[in-house]
């Protein structure tokens, strides 16, 4: 779960600073210049976050660079950063820092604890800052799934989700395939990652499962913690 140093410090904080925040593991971001503190992620996120990040990189051209957890800037004053994992960059990044211009996508794997803000605060932030593309990615047992998001005429708007052995197929930046389910299985993942052979059925939808307690007509990917 994610703590908000909220005791106003004696100057509003800059993403300078976390140059100097401890390497522990932990993930340090900033709201409105007060520090934000989430635990190190878990196994299954990792087992998702890696994937992804091979797959992105697989499949971008060579004038993108994908990384993982890279530090975003997302206000003038640089006070206010978000860690997406992982982000693809249409532009060489700087050697250090934090990054100044919006990814596409920028991706993030939720949790119990973070469902709320990935889902609504980070989400609104991102719009606010222009990132054409954001993804959410669900990966629980029961629920492993992912929705993408696009800018259109202001806020963002579902336009494709897929779980399980579904295909999410999209081509912003650049064509991509992904299936959600293949990181958290054992297996030939990097063989399937992208649907057999590249063929399958691109994801559409995807209704909730009867054994999940689920609001009716509530996407999969907003649940209760």
């Amino acid at each position: 779960m994610a703590t908000r140093h909220t005791e106003a410090p004696e100057r509003r904080l800059t993403v300078d600073d976390l140059e100097h925040t401890p390497d522990d593991g932990r993930r340090y971001a900033l709201v409105d210049g007060c520090c934000d503190v989430s635990p190190a992620p878990v196994p299954r996120h990792r087992s998702v976050d890696s994937p992804l990040t091979f797959r992105l990189a697989d499949k971008a051209p060579d004038e993108f660079t994908v990384l993982t957890g890279p530090g975003v800037n997302l206000n003038a004053d640089r006070t206010h950063d978000r860690i997406p994992e992982p982000a693809a960059f249409g532009c060489v990044p700087p050697d250090r820092g934090h990054r100044q211009v919006p990814p596409v996508p920028a991706v993030e794997i939720v949790s119990p604890e973070s469902v709320l803000r990935d889902n609504h605060t980070t989400r609104a932030e991102y719009a606010a800052f222009g990132i054409a593309s954001y993804w959410i990615i669900s990966p629980l047992p029961d629920k492993v799934g992912i929705v993408e998001f696009r800018l259109e005429d202001g806020p963002y708007q579902e336009v494709a989700q897929a779980c399980g052995e579904e295909v999410l197929e999209t081509e912003l930046p650049f064509p991509v395939r992904f299936v959600p389910h293949r990181p958290t299985t054992r297996g030939p993942w990097r063989e399937h990652i992208g649907g057999r052979s590249e063929e399958g059925t691109t994801g559409t939808g995807c209704p909730p499962s009867p054994s999940r307690d689920v609001t009716p007509g509530a996407p999969w990917y907003v649940f209760s913690t």
